[in-house]
């Protein structure tokens, strides 16, 4: 019997480094250098010879966002679970930042603030790994980019990746055009990944080549972000990290904000809207948006702090996600990790840390014993499924309640909807509770967790017979 989403959830997302592994291929080809390409060629260099990764922008990633992550000026967050892979296959990484200037929150209950419909909620449950990392994305993708290409097999170029090259059944390798050439050089390969993030084509190369396309479903968000940078000052506040997040409601809009405390003394500000609530790049908007719609700190550090740089926007029509498991025939030699996959709604801080996990399932499925330049990888395919319905439920059951998002709905969505409604509203004040759903949320555990009975009945005495929970409500259940 297969085990359970959930249990297999739990393995792939082990701190566990493998005891073992085996050169299986001579040579991996891996189509973009961003966190889900860097990731996958670091577990591909256990099992390859030579790992080359073909990236599009010649940048380098310390100078601030590349051009190929439009949103790399935004806030982003790496869930616990995220920073638990990173030291899984980089062991070290966390002490290394924060050395080089990743700040440390300190330890007292406070320092991080979550906002719930504009009340203060219980601080997040502390998790085993470490001090969490709160930088911004250049600083810890420029991080993982050195840890990566410090590794002796493999190696980065850059260029723009055109097409794969197909032979008997199989992916042989892909072509691309090198950073400032004209002619197309082909790269050999016995595996090739799909890292392109969420503008990949693979869709097409797969149609144009004679292969069905992944079934792809949206969920159009149309969300609006906008960011600022700060100079840290403790006299403007003494903020080090806050979520708010209004749901809509009767009387409320939903917005989203967040203000990270990042390297070099800074404060990255975030807020966000959706559909036609979207915030400009408007120095004097953003600030009246930071004092008329946000707890007071995101007003304070917008008309009293120094910013460093502009206002700087993003929009994002939809969540997507293509269900390579879902294809009667796929060739072999080919995979896809991060974006490629699925990209969710950014204001839940799953992307990064999907792409961590997906690299512990390609690491899973090629210590499994596979002939992926024989076999199409349908079996990594099936492990990124579990990955990718968990975020995808998290996200898309609190997005389909925005009133411009219409479906699609999933099965038995009003029963979830009641126990997931039911669930939040007793977190907010039951520790044991917000520390499970917390587990859930930073991708720690699969949302099945949450079903379990003793959740369930936990829930059900706070939210239906004792009335409104309370703080001292704590215990086991």
């Amino acid at each position: 019997m297969p085990p359970s989403p959930s249990r297999l959830f739990s393995e792939i997302a082990t701190a566990e480094r493998p005891a073992e592994t085996t050169v299986i291929m001579r040579r991996a080809v891996v189509l973009g250098g961003s966190i889900a390409g860097l990731m996958a060629a670091r577990v591909l260099s256990d099992h390859a010879e030579e790992v080359l990764i073909i990236e599009r922008d010649p940048s380098e990633v310390d100078d601030g966002p590349r051009p190929g992550v439009p949103q790399g000026s935004q806030v982003h967050a790496l869930l616990p679970a995220g920073q638990m892979q990173l030291e899984r296959w980089f062991p070290g990484i966390a002490d290394e930042a924060i050395a080089l200037g990743a700040p440390t929150p300190p330890a007292e209950e406070g320092a991080a603030k979550i906002f719930l419909n504009g009340v203060l909620g219980l601080p997040p449950a502390p998790t085993d790994g470490g001090p969490a990392l709160i930088t911004t994305r250049p600083f810890l993708e420029a991080l993982v980019r050195r840890r990566t290409l410090a590794v002796d097999n493999i190696r980065m170029v850059y260029g723009r990746a055109e097409s794969l090259v197909f032979a008997d059944q199989r992916v042989t390798g892909a072509r691309y055009v090198p950073e400032g050439g004209a002619e197309p050089i082909v790269e050999p390969a016995d595996l090739v990944v799909d890292a392109m993030g969420r503008s990949s084509r693979l869709s097409d190369w797969l149609s144009d080549n004679g292969w069905p396309r992944p079934p792809m479903q949206r969920m159009p968000i149309r969300l609006n972000y906008a960011t600022a940078l700060y100079k840290r000052d403790e006299k403007v506040s003494d903020t080090w990290v806050v979520v708010y997040h209004a749901m809509a409601g009767k009387g409320r809009t939903a917005r989203i904000g967040g203000i990270n405390s990042v390297e070099a003394d800074r404060w990255i500000m975030l807020v966000a809207g959706y559909d036609d609530d979207r915030p400009s790049r408007d120095v004097a908007d953003y600030a009246a948006r930071c004092r008329d719609h946000y707890p007071p700190m995101f007003g304070d550090i917008a008309e009293h702090g120094e910013m460093l740089g502009g206002v700087v926007t993003y929009h994002q029509a939809d969540s997507r996600r293509r269900d390579f498991h879902k294809l009667d025939r796929l060739p072999a030699g080919l995979v896809a990790a991060g974006d490629a996959v699925a990209s969710f709604n950014p204001v839940y801080g799953q992307g990064m840390t999907s792409a961590t996990l997906h690299a512990s399932c390609l690491s899973a499925y090629l210590r499994s014993g596979p002939r992926p330049h024989e076999v199409p990888a349908r079996a990594y395919f099936d492990q990124v499924k579990v990955i990718v319905d968990a975020a995808w439920q998290v996200s898309t059951t609190a997005d389909i309640e925005l009133p411009h998002v219409d479906g699609p709905y999933p099965r038995g969505y009003r029963i979830t909807k009641w126990f997931g409604d039911l669930i939040f509203r007793t977190s907010q004040t039951d520790p044991v509770l917000s520390s499970r759903l917390n587990r859930v949320t930073t991708m720690l555990d699969h949302p099945a967790t949450l079903s379990r009975p003793a959740t369930l009945l936990r829930a059900l005495r706070l939210g239906l017979f004792r009335g409104r929970p309370t703080p001292s409500s704590g215990g086991r259940a």
